[in-house]
C-alpha cells in the first residue's frame, strides 16, 4: 500500500487571482483528492466566495497568512521533533510510520499542528489532515492505530530518536550495590 504522507505548504499567493496573501491576511485553504492524490490550493477571502461550493472536496478551514518569518542561523542544530517529523516523512519509509504518528501528536499537543480532519481510505486506513499552525504546511499523516500497549516502545523509539535516553531497566536487588564498608 501506498502512504499518502505529504507536506503541503500554504501558497504564497491566492490560487484563484494570483495576488500574494499580505501578512495576517484571512484566507482559507481546501484539500482536494485527486487521481494523482491530495491537492491543496489557497484562496484569499473574496475569491473563496466566488468558489463553486457544490464541488467536491475533501475539507477545507480558514486561517490568517502570516508572512514567514527571516530564519536566524542556528550555531548548533539540534534535533526537534519538528525536524525529526520532517526528515522521517522524505524518507518515506513505511517502517516509520508509529514514530511519525507520534511525533505529529506531540506536536499537536504543544499546539503547533492542528488537527483539520480525517479522512478515511477505501482499504480503512485513516489519513489525519494537519495544518502547521505557523508556516500553514498541510502534514497527511496515516494513523497507525496503535494499541495501548503498543505506545510505550513507540514512544522510547521516538525518545531515542530525539538524542534521549533509554529508560533504565531495573536492576534486581543485591545487584550494582557498593560495599558500604569500602572493602572490595
Amino acid at each position: 500500500m501506498a502512504h499518502d504522507w505529504d507536506i503541503k505548504s500554504r501558497s504564497s499567493a491566492c490560487h484563484s487571482c494570483e495576488e500574494l496573501f499580505l501578512d495576517q491576511q484571512e484566507c482559507v485553504s481546501r484539500l482536494t483528492f485527486t487521481e494523482e492524490g491530495y491537492m491543496r490550493n489557497d484562496y484569499c477571502s473574496k475569491c473563496w466566495e466566488g468558489q463553486d461550493h457544490e464541488q467536491m472536496f475533501t475539507s477545507f478551514w480558514q486561517g490568517i497568512f502570516k508572512a514567514p518569518p527571516a530564519k536566524p542561523e542556528e550555531a548548533v542544530k539540534k534535533e526537534t521533533a519538528e525536524t525529526l517529523l520532517r526528515s522521517l516523512m522524505e524518507k518515506k519509509d513505511p517502517a516509520n510510520g508509529n514514530a511519525i504518528y507520534i511525533l505529529a501528536v506531540m506536536l499537536e499537543r504543544k499546539r503547533l499542528l492542528a488537527e483539520r480532519s480525517i479522512r478515511k481510505n477505501k482499504d480503512g486506513t485513516l489519513i489525519r489532515v494537519y495544518e502547521h499552525k505557523k508556516t500553514g504546511e498541510t502534514f497527511l499523516i496515516p494513523d497507525p492505530q496503535l494499541k495501548l500497549d503498543q505506545l510505550e516502545d513507540v514512544q522510547e523509539e521516538v525518545v531515542i530518536m530525539l538524542g534521549g535516553k533509554p529508560p533504565e531497566e531495573p536492576q534486581p536487588e543485591g545487584e550494582d550495590e557498593e560495599n558500604e564498608d569500602g572493602d572490595d
